[in-house]
């Protein structure tokens, strides 16, 4: 199996809906062994039953990437009950409601803060606390959305947020290139999750990417998490600081497959 003997950590699993599912999932079944992470103790409840099916149920540790004290009691738990590990899954990113609706340019200064620290900073000091239990040629990978890269409707700061990330990705990849430590992120397709609920008229995305990116279909957590479960293995070990779309291609369009109406209005078709 393409994962075995590599251990890791998953941070962000909200639920069996999740990305982070979904490239924990794949991991596991080529071999990995994983221990995941839970914000609070609501979320505690009900990743118990996921820890479980991802054999990791005695690896289910606290941490808020909000308090730097859980980051760094993180890296405590693994080193007692992991050793080390070779692969770290960032599967995390807030902003306030405030900074998903409205006129961008009304963002306020303290949502715009919020937003860097939960979905940017996090993935540095997660990294930098971690680094000491971290394997040779280990791997870091981060999830983003193509708001980073181009403007979606309702995205607002989460867009502002994922560019950033983007970019952090790079400058981490060089920086941690000459201790062996690949950094990427996977640029996914809209999935319906409980993160993107907080998304203005995003059922209207899903149905938009499903009429217009090349291979007509949106993707699932299994896509993405089977191309998760690559950059975080030996197959791609000559791979870093590489935003991979895993979107059905819709990224490399440039123009949308519309038609219009009889009033000359555009309409959303399917293109068989």
């Amino acid at each position: 199996m393409i994962m075995k003997g590599k251990k890791g950590i998953v941070l962000g699993i909200a639920n069996k809906r999740s990305i982070a599912y979904g490239i924990a999932n794949a991991c596991r079944e080529q071999g990995a062994e994983m221990a995941i992470t839970f914000l609070n103790d609501r979320f505690e409840t009900k990743l118990a039953p996921i820890a479980e099916d991802l054999g990791c149920a005695q690896r289910l540790y606290r941490c808020d990437v909000s308090k730097p004290e859980e980051i760094t009691a993180l890296r405590a738990s693994i080193a007692k009950d992991m050793g080390e590990i070779d692969f770290i899954v960032h599967s995390i990113a807030f902003a306030p409601k405030e900074g998903l609706s409205g006129r961008f340019i009304d963002i306020p200064k303290d949502a715009f803060e919020i937003a860097m620290n939960i979905s940017v900073y996090s993935l540095i000091e997660v990294v930098r606390e971690l680094k000491p239990v971290l394997s040779d040629n280990a791997s870091v990978l981060t999830l983003s959305y193509y708001g980073g890269a181009k403007y979606i409707p309702n995205y607002n700061l989460m867009g502002i947020a994922k560019a950033t990330l983007e970019m952090t990705v790079k400058y981490l990849a060089e920086d941690l290139g000459k201790d062996g430590i690949r950094v990427n992120a996977i640029s996914a397709g809209p999935i319906k999750t409980l993160a993107a609920a907080g998304i203005g008229e995003f059922g209207f995305i899903l149905k938009w990417n499903e009429a217009n990116a090349p291979l007509k279909k949106n993707v699932s957590i299994h896509d993405v998490g089977n191309s998760g479960m690559y950059l975080l293995s030996d197959l791609s070990r000559a791979v870093t600081g590489e935003i991979h779309y895993v979107d059905s291609g819709y990224n490399v369009m440039g123009m949308p497959a519309v038609e219009f109406d009889e009033n000359n209005k555009p309409s959303l078709v399917w293109k068989g």
